[in-house]
């Protein structure tokens, strides 16, 4: 039987879990104990965080999976790498985990290829935040190798600065900061899987956030708002990024901007699926096609089945903040409830602060005939 070592079991972790059990392979699922629901589903569950890299290969040398894989995770992109490497199983480079993680890193090979990025520097201390004397305000803060909205400022002084390096560095694994120039314009991410360092485009994203300053996002909607005329230069910026990060056997998930003067910037790529169930749902919802199968597809050595398999629909997911998001929600129910395709369950509205995307007070999905509908149902405007 085909094994599959699989990092990682919390919520978004699921449909990967449940895929690979789907296809008759046998899953052994590896993560902290406490959060992890992907354990109900697992065959076998290994209570080992997924940082603890050199416990999970020791596993896995017993086990000998045919495959490695995560989504959804940067932290877990860095186990994936390190076991599948040991294993000689399909994957990305050691340099392109590194690259993909770490955002200073990534910045720096970005540049180097020549592709659009902000001014930046790393920061370890507080003297270094000296050289932001060099960029222009406003300025964004971000921790160099955390994902999830986590510790991320927009600063409009170096008063401002000082306070949010403090907490970027708190967030931080590395206790470093990234400090970049703020780009304007409206935010997407570019989804696509790479196999023997071959791109395939699969859906642009149209992403919403709470903006200023820390820019939680409230909710994704596939296919985007980019103008047709203007999708072909981006997916190929993007797929040259991928190639200059050596992005070669995995998913993507590549963040950028499109400024007022139609100039596209990037954020930052991920050499795995968009989280926020980006990849795990709105992907096969908007094109038809199975991208958790082509996750598993590539780890396990083989080209990724593109077969579009339904009739595509326009995919949104939105996550709850308010009570107006709740009513929201009972209007969809009342509206269109076919539409309504995921629902998690609620915590209560003002239970808890909202911090970063993984304290949101739950999500749902929604697979709509129109972009019309979609907007209507999301309570959004969208020009496509």
């Amino acid at each position: 039987m085909t094994k599959v070592a699989i990092i990682g079991a919390a919520d978004f972790q699921c449909p990967l879990i449940l895929k690979a059990k789907s296809l008759g392979y046998e899953t052994h699922v590896f993560a902290w104990e406490e959060g992890a629901v992907g354990k109900a589903y697992a065959d076998y569950f290994y209570p080992i965080s997924i940082a603890e890299k050199e416990q999970i290969l020791e596993v896995c040398r017993r086990i000998q999976p045919q495959a490695v894989c995560s989504i959804g995770s940067d932290l877990a992109v860095i186990t994936v790498k390190y076991v599948s490497e040991a294993l000689h199983l399909n994957g990305n480079s050691a340099a392109t985990s590194l690259q993909c993680t770490n955002k200073y890193e990534m910045r720096k090979t970005l540049q180097a290829g020549g592709l659009p990025c902000p001014g930046f520097f790393v920061a370890v201390k507080a003297a270094d935040l000296k050289q932001a004397e060099q960029l222009t305000y406003p300025l964004i803060v971000k921790p160099t190798d955390r994902s999830g909205s986590r510790g991320i400022t927009k600063v409009a002084n170096k008063e401002e600065l000082a306070a949010a390096f403090a907490v970027a560095t708190d967030y931080a694994f590395s206790h470093s900061a990234i400090i970049e120039e703020y780009i304007d314009g409206d935010e997407y991410s570019c989804e696509s899987i790479s196999f023997d360092g071959r791109h395939h485009f699969l859906a642009l994203t149209k992403k919403y956030t709470t903006g200023a300053p820390h820019f939680i996002e409230t909710g994704h909607m596939q296919p985007s708002d980019i103008p047709a005329a203007m999708q072909p230069d981006v997916v190929n910026i993007i797929h040259k990024a991928l190639t200059v990060l050596g992005i070669k056997n995995s998913a993507s998930h590549a963040e950028f901007k499109i400024t007022s003067a139609g100039e596209l910037r990037i954020i930052e790529i991920g050499a795995r699926m968009g989280g926020d169930c980006i990849g795990s749902n709105l992907v096969e919802i908007s094109t038809g096609k199975d991208f958790v199968k082509m996750v598993l597809d590539v780890a396990l050595g083989k080209a990724p089945d593109l077969t579009v398999q339904h009739a595509p629909k326009v995919a949104a997911i939105q996550f709850v903040f308010t009570q107006a998001d709740l009513q929201q929600l009972a209007y969809i129910k009342q509206t269109a409830p076919q539409a309504l395709v995921l629902q998690t369950a609620m915590q209560p509205i003002g239970s808890h602060k909202i911090v970063d995307s993984g304290t949101r007070y739950g999500h749902y999905i929604l697979a709509c005939e129109s972009v019309q509908q979609a907007c209507t149902l999301c309570g959004v405007s969208v020009n496509v």
